[in-house]
């Protein structure tokens, strides 16, 4: 039972976090009632605004859960259909509301800028409208037998690809479907999958689900380094997955030098053995980063999945796969008995998308927009003391002092961002929390005040 004796806190921050030690000590257990809010402030002498706000930053950051008239409980239910690690990314009760800009406005559980989903700012994304009525859907609707690439969006995507040569290409629905069906042709029971960490949850929990075992390794400014994938080719990986530029979290974009040093490495494994590469480049056409991929290198090794949600839409579902034909039409086949192919209509939209003017320069300035953004947080950042790098695309890897008490300080101040630990392949906590700063629009310098608090907030524990 909470008592307030337990308490001392004068500010939602403070009380939040000391709650927040009481659920980690387990004082208060999954499932136990907390007072009411008039109660607690009753008790405290403080105003219903304050426990308010500490309520809703212990909901944001996954501590505890509202049920209505029925109260707020510490969190004990699991989102089971969510895999392990990206529930520990789904913490709240929902997506908060974002602000439209800056610091204004206030959305679910009193967020008021989240900066925790890693996904595109919707005002950046191209109009679909213009798209959706210049497609031009075959007549007869298609048939089963077609081709599953539209020919005209087939020569659009070869002709953008990072290599001169692909021998087969097709469209799947998102790039993480894309790594889904290359993972399940490649990666058989008890292999070993050599990922970078930090890395994308989804990566982990994929290979996971698979049957294989994640190998981590280490990057840094310019990607995984040649001595960790070296390292981890004398546990003989069949695979290997990376991201090519943006990493999500670090926004790390790997540099064409070290694309190639890897390359030298995986052209070195003993016994002559094969290592598949699948390559995510989920933030293709927003990164400012040229396009690389090692099969400039290991052409019969690679396979390349290129992303438009982060550019287009996530609800769009669609990416380019291409790489080796031996690989790449056993996902067609496979494809066959079950969607059998992406949607003809979306093709056409995405053609229209990537070859119409008035959709291409959106895309173009977007990238700008977002490159400045990041420019401006990690500058201000670094005049703080916190350094993030050179980060591309739309988020960055932010050093804190705990993970936990990151997410409830900044929640408490109606900002959200995502803890670290989902994003390392043993999903053990970090002293790094993840910050969609594509979305900051304005008041970087308040946002980036905010940050530097969170990232020196005392651990909960």
């Amino acid at each position: 039972m909470l008592s307030p004796r337990a308490l001392g806190s004068r500010s939602a921050a403070g009380l939040a976090a000391e709650i927040a030690r009481l659920v980690t000590d387990g004082t208060l257990v999954p499932g136990e009632r907390l007072p009411t809010v008039r109660q607690m402030a009753a008790d405290l002498g403080l105003s219903t605004g304050t426990i308010a706000a500490a309520w809703r930053a212990l909901a944001h950051a996954g501590v505890v859960t509202s049920r209505g008239r029925s109260g707020t409980f510490v969190r004990s239910e699991r989102r089971e259909w969510l895999s392990p690690r990206v529930r520990g990314m789904s913490t709240g009760e929902g997506p908060p509301a974002a602000a439209p800009s800056g610091l204004g406005g206030r959305g679910a559980h009193g967020i008021r800028l989240d900066l925790s989903l890693g996904t595109p700012d919707p005002a950046m994304l191209p109009s679909l409208e213009r798209a959706l009525s210049r497609a031009r859907p075959r007549a007869d609707t298609g048939r089963y037998h077609d081709l599953p690439v539209l020919p005209e969006l087939h020569d659009a995507l070869v002709d953008d690809w990072p290599v001169r040569t692909v021998e087969a290409l097709t469209v799947v629905d998102g790039a993480l479907d894309g790594i889904s069906r290359a993972v399940e042709q490649v990666v058989r029971f008890g292999d070993r999958v050599a990922v970078e960490s930090p890395g994308f949850p989804y990566i982990f929990d994929l290979v996971d689900a698979t049957g294989g075992v994640v190998l981590p390794l280490e990057s840094d400014a310019d990607g995984i380094l040649p001595a960790a994938l070296a390292r981890a080719l004398a546990q003989r990986p069949s695979t290997l997955v990376l991201q090519t530029r943006a990493q999500n979290p670090t926004g790390v974009s790997m540099s064409v030098e070290r694309a190639r040093r890897l390359a030298d490495v995986l052209l070195t494994v003993p016994g002559g053995r094969e290592v598949t590469v699948i390559e995510d480049d989920h933030s293709a056409l927003i990164a400012t980063a040229p396009a690389v991929t090692l099969a400039r290198w290991l052409p019969g090794q690679v396979v390349h999945v290129r992303g438009f949600s982060k550019s287009h839409g996530p609800d769009l579902r669609i990416a380019a796969l291409g790489g080796p034909a031996r690989i790449v039409e056993r996902i067609v086949r496979r494809r066959m008995l079950g969607p059998g192919w992406t949607s003809r209509l979306l093709q056409s939209v995405l053609l229209e998308l990537l070859t119409d003017s008035r959709s291409v320069a959106p895309v173009r300035t977007a990238r700008l927009i977002y490159r400045d953004r990041l420019d401006r947080m990690a500058a201000a950042l670094r005049r703080l003391g916190i350094d993030v790098g050179a980060p591309d695309g739309i988020n960055l890897w932010l050093p804190v002092r705990d993970e936990r008490a990151a997410v409830v300080y900044l929640a408490a101040e109606g900002i959200a961002v995502a803890a670290g630990g989902p994003f390392v392949a043993d999903g053990s906590a970090q002293h790094r929390v993840r910050v969609t700063a594509g979305s900051v629009t304005e008041n970087v310098r308040l946002v980036a005040d905010a940050l530097a608090r969170a990232a020196s907030a005392p651990p909960l524990s």
